[in-house]
C-alpha cells in the first residue's frame, strides 16, 4: 500500500467559488500547498485579486459574480481561457439573511436560494465539460459543495431561505452524485460548523465564547476545514461519493439533545 501520495494534488486544477474569504480562502491556500493550481472567484474584483497575489503564483483570479445563471456561464466561459480541464470545483459562494418570520421578504428568500442553491447547479452544469474531460476511472474529477451544519440541525435565529438552502444542498449533492458518477466525477459535501467568517461574524468576533458551546472546546480553525477539502479532492477521497462531512467540532453528532422529564 503506498500512501506517500494520498493528499497530493501536485498537477491539479481546481476552481473555488467564494474563494477570496472566509471557508474558500482556506480551502484555496490548502489546495495550494498541495500543490494544486488554484483560480479562485468573488464578486469584489479588486479583493479577489489582492488575495491571488497574497497566496502567490499557483493562484489565479477570476471575479465574477455567480448569483446568475448567466455569471456561472460567465465564469465558466473565463476558465476556459485559461485551461481546457478542471480536477476539482468548489462550490461555495454563498449568502445568508436573517429576519423575523412576520417580516421575512422574498428579496431574502430569493437572494439566498439563488446562490447557494440554484447558482451551484448551474454552474457545475456549465463546467460539466472541463471537469469530464479531466475525470477518469483512476483519477475522478471532484465537485466538493460546500453546505451547513445548519442544514442538518435547526440553528436558533430566523435564518429561513439559509437553513432550508443548506439543507438543499446536501440532497442536491446526492442527486448530483448519482449523475455525475457515471461521467467519472465524484460529488461530495462539507458542512462546517462554527469558522471564523464574514458569513460567520460570532464566530470571528467571539471565537472564545462561541467555542465553549462546541463539544471539542474551540471553533474550527483554517487548517479543520483545509483538512477534509484535501481528503475529499486527493487520491484519498476517490472513493467517497454524494457524502457530506460535517466539520464542527461535534456540535452535530457529539452532542446529545436535552430530554424533557414527564
Amino acid at each position: 500500500m503506498d500512501t506517500s501520495t494520498l493528499f497530493s494534488l501536485e498537477g491539479r486544477t481546481a476552481l473555488v467559488t467564494g474563494g477570496s474569504r472566509g471557508i474558500g480562502k482556506m480551502i484555496a491556500s490548502g489546495f495550494i500547498a498541495q500543490g494544486a493550481k488554484v483560480y479562485i472567484s468573488s464578486r469584489k474584483a479588486d479583493v479577489c485579486d489582492a488575495v491571488a497575489d497574497e497566496l502567490g503564483p499557483n493562484c489565479v483570479s477570476l471575479p465574477q459574480d455567480v448569483s446568475t445563471v448567466a455569471g456561472c456561464q460567465m465564469l465558466a466561459d473565463a476558465y476556459f481561457q485559461h485551461e481546457k480541464s478542471l480536477d476539482i470545483l468548489v462550490n461555495n459562494a454563498g449568502a445568508a439573511w436573517g429576519e423575523a418570520f412576520e417580516t421575512f421578504p422574498e428579496s431574502g428568500w430569493d437572494k439566498v436560494m439563488d446562490l447557494n442553491v440554484k447558482s451551484l447547479f448551474f454552474l457545475t452544469q456549465a463546467l460539466h465539460g472541463p471537469l469530464k474531460a479531466a475525470a477518469s476511472r483512476e483519477q475522478p474529477g471532484k465537485v466538493i459543495n460546500i453546505a451547513s451544519i445548519d442544514g442538518i440541525r435547526i440553528n436558533p435565529w430566523e435564518t429561513y431561505s439559509y437553513q432550508a438552502s443548506k439543507a438543499a444542498v446536501i440532497q442536491l449533492t446526492k442527486r448530483m452524485a448519482t449523475r455525475l458518477i457515471k461521467d467519472s466525477i465524484n460529488v461530495t459535501g462539507i458542512a462546517p460548523g462554527a469558522f471564523a467568517s464574514e458569513m460567520n461574524k460570532a464566530a470571528r468576533d467571539f471565537g472564545d465564547a462561541v467555542g465553549n458551546g462546541v463539544p471539542s472546546g474551540r471553533i474550527g480553525r483554517d487548517e479543520d476545514m483545509a483538512a477534509v477539502a484535501i481528503y475529499l479532492a486527493a487520491r484519498s477521497g476517490d472513493y467517497v461519493v454524494g457524502e457530506t462531512i460535517a466539520v464542527d467540532g461535534g456540535v452535530v453528532y457529539g452532542s446529545a439533545a436535552e430530554t424533557i422529564s414527564p
